[in-house]
């Protein structure tokens, strides 16, 4: 009789065993298909756009000989896909290669095929057109030069210039490059200054966005080896483009530029305005031979003549010589400088009688 129950005890614990296995690996069963569900709906919106309201063109860099994984890595630090693991994983899947190396304007908007297809050489975009910016430019020039070489016309130029949600995320994207701008109070153009002379090609179906965000990046490319320098000066970008886009229209060439820039400097801790007509020419926004004295008085934060220190900021697009002037200006004593307009020679004095004196004999 013992021994039947005992047996029986064993079979109920053997039951009861198996009851709770299947529980146990129910459980399991339903805790895995859980998470196979929630993985493949996060799998499914990792590849979906970043963010498919945000049309803010990005500048991206891709090394030379980047992988796969360090691309899907770049492109999650900008912002422009969601996880770079999963990225990488549907690179793989859909046996994405033959990436290119350099720089290309992205969209957190864009899906991962237009990534790629942009990463592989631009899409097969071809180039409908260039835009042809030259030294000393001002932003309303170049309005005209984009209006005249692309499908966009001066107006749509301008607009984007004046807008200030565009601004604010160009100055996420270089922070080294635009902070100062946009803290300048009474710019016309937070972006006068910062549109590298260069010759910029325009792709088929390319946004207004994306061409301005080139010649920004092409800035900010040029500017990498001086941001250390700028610091040590205790300048900011803005000053240092500001006083380059005088030293630009001032002087010619290189060794005179430098010399302008050492007047410049040397007013400026003299507590004296600077009194460049570019400046006056800028606050009337027009192009004059010869200035009049109701002309250097007109009232605007940029007239030089009137105001003191650097002003809000650039009165035009500046070279990289004009940039390398300002940084490595020649020291001197001379608080005036004259060129002949003739023969273009810059002459230099360190007083106002001296100055006079020059400005009669060249007959200015």
């Amino acid at each position: 009789m013992l021994n039947q129950d005992k047996k029986k005890n064993h079979e109920l614990e053997e039951q009861a065993s198996k009851k709770v296995t299947r529980w146990i690996l129910s459980g399991l069963g339903a805790i895995l298909v859980l998470f196979i569900l929630i993985g493949g709906c996060y799998v499914g919106y990792a590849l979906q756009p970043a963010n498919r309201h945000d049309e803010d063109v990005v500048s991206v860099h891709i090394p030379a000989g980047a992988t796969n994984s360090q691309i899907a890595q770049i492109l999650q630090e900008k912002k422009i896909i969601r996880n770079a693991t999963i990225f990488n994983f549907w690179l793989k899947s859909h046996s994405a290669t033959n990436f290119q190396a350099g720089n290309f304007y992205l969209s957190p908007s864009m899906h991962n095929k237009e990534i790629v297809s942009q990463l592989q050489g631009g899409g097969g975009r071809p180039v409908v057109g260039h835009v042809l910016i030259k030294e000393g430019q001002t932003i309303d020039s170049i309005a005209t030069t984009v209006g005249k070489n692309t499908k966009y016309s001066r107006q749509d130029f301008l607009k984007l210039m004046k807008d200030q949600s565009f601004m604010k995320s160009l100055e996420k994207q270089y922070p080294k490059l635009l902070t100062s701008s946009m803290n300048s109070k009474g710019v016309r153009y937070h972006l006068e200054g910062y549109l590298f002379p260069a010759k910029y090609d325009v792709y088929q179906g390319a946004s207004l966005k994306e061409l301005v965000n080139q010649m920004v990046d092409k800035t900010d490319q040029v500017l990498q080896p001086y941001y250390s320098s700028i610091k040590k000066k205790h300048l900011t970008v803005q000053e240092v483009l500001t006083l380059a886009s005088l030293v630009e229209r001032e002087g010619v060439k290189s060794k005179d530029r430098r010399m302008i820039a050492g007047v410049f400097f040397n007013r400026i801790k003299a507590n004296m305005p600077l009194q460049s007509d570019i400046s006056v020419m800028y606050a009337l926004n027009k192009h004059k031979h010869s200035l009049t004295l109701k002309d250097i008085k007109v009232e605007s934060p940029y007239n030089l003549y009137v105001h003191k220190g650097y002003g809000p900021g650039p009165f035009n697009n500046p070279s990289l010589d004009s940039i390398s002037a300002v940084l490595t200006p020649i020291k001197s004593n001379y608080l005036y400088f004259v060129a002949n307009l003739k023969t273009g020679k810059v002459y230099y004095n360190e007083n106002y009688d001296e100055h006079l004196k020059r400005n009669s004999s060249l007959g200015q």
